[in-house]
């Protein structure tokens, strides 16, 4: 039903801004910019998702919503969108695991630099959805890849990270619900309980650390985790750009080696991955 992940939405004030931060960490042009009632968008799409960053665009209801959004919440990461390939299907299937769905609705979105024009059907789950916005999408056309702009760019997206403080009702609604692979679950005394559900080539991560106070009810998505091919070569490009990042160190993962990226990324959480061959 799901075939992947489509795309995560970053809402931000200043569109550009954004544009130009992810440009320098990807090493990629974006590959649409685009204008709608109370928003304007830029996408960077790479090899296996986009990255959606969205800005409010002048005083309509849209633009309200949005900046109140941002007020509440912050800038950051807002929504996350799952690719399927019969979005008539994935419908009926929200409706009878009780996400109550809006109406599949068709949407147009055209690029101010090309004019050419994107078409895709679009639902949103609005009940049990733990407090993250949740929609599911279906293309009627590939995107255009962002363009490559200097060496040891990123790749693709690795892992989307979610903190949760009820991991029995996740694996409800990720696994049950929504049908995804739950790959893997575990408990570290450092790390806490980590979920894995597997979506299309790329991992969905829960992570529960318990804390006195924390929201039973509502997970946030918290962090991002970018593939690359040469993580020591990535590194030097992105200090040599003024982004601080920490020591390349041994993943988690078996045959992964990471970092840290403690700026550059307009507030999210964000570590690179480099996966050998053998892993």
């Amino acid at each position: 039903m799901i075939t992947g992940l489509d795309h995560v939405v970053v809402l931000l004030n200043d569109i550009e801004a954004g544009a130009a931060a992810y440009e320098l960490l990807f090493g990629r042009a974006p590959s649409w910019r685009s204008r709608s009632d109370g928003s304007q968008t830029v996408l960077f799409t790479l090899d296996n998702m986009s990255l959606e960053l969205m800005a409010p665009l002048g005083e309509s209801v849209a633009a309200r919503r949005i900046r109140d959004v941002i007020k509440l919440s912050g800038e950051g990461l807002a929504s996350i969108c799952f690719a399927t390939s019969d979005i008539a299907r994935m419908h009926r299937r929200l409706e009878r695991v009780a996400l109550k769905p809006d109406p599949v609705a068709d949407v147009e979105s055209r690029d101010q630099v090309s004019g050419k024009a994107l078409h895709w059907k679009r639902t949103r789950a609005t009940e049990l959805t733990r407090g993250v916005r949740m929609f599911f999408l279906e293309l009627a056309e590939a995107r255009p890849r962002s363009p490559v702009t200097t060496e040891a760019a990123i790749l693709g997206l690795d892992h989307v990270v979610v903190s949760t403080e009820d991991p029995e009702r996740v694996a409800a609604l990720y696994g049950a619900r929504l049908g995804l692979d739950l790959a893997l679950d575990r408990s570290h005394q450092d790390w806490g309980r980590l979920m894995f559900f597997r979506c299309g080539d790329l991992i969905v991560e829960f992570v529960c650390r318990p804390v006195a106070g924390g929201d039973q009810h509502n997970d946030k998505l918290w962090g991002l985790s970018w593939r690359v091919a040469d993580i020591e070569a990535t590194r030097a490009r992105l200090v040599a750009a003024g982004i601080g990042a920490t020591e390349v160190r041994a993943g988690r993962k078996p045959g992964t080696r990471v970092m840290s990226l403690r700026d550059g990324t307009c507030g999210i959480q964000t570590i690179v991955m480099e996966q050998s061959p053998q892993a």
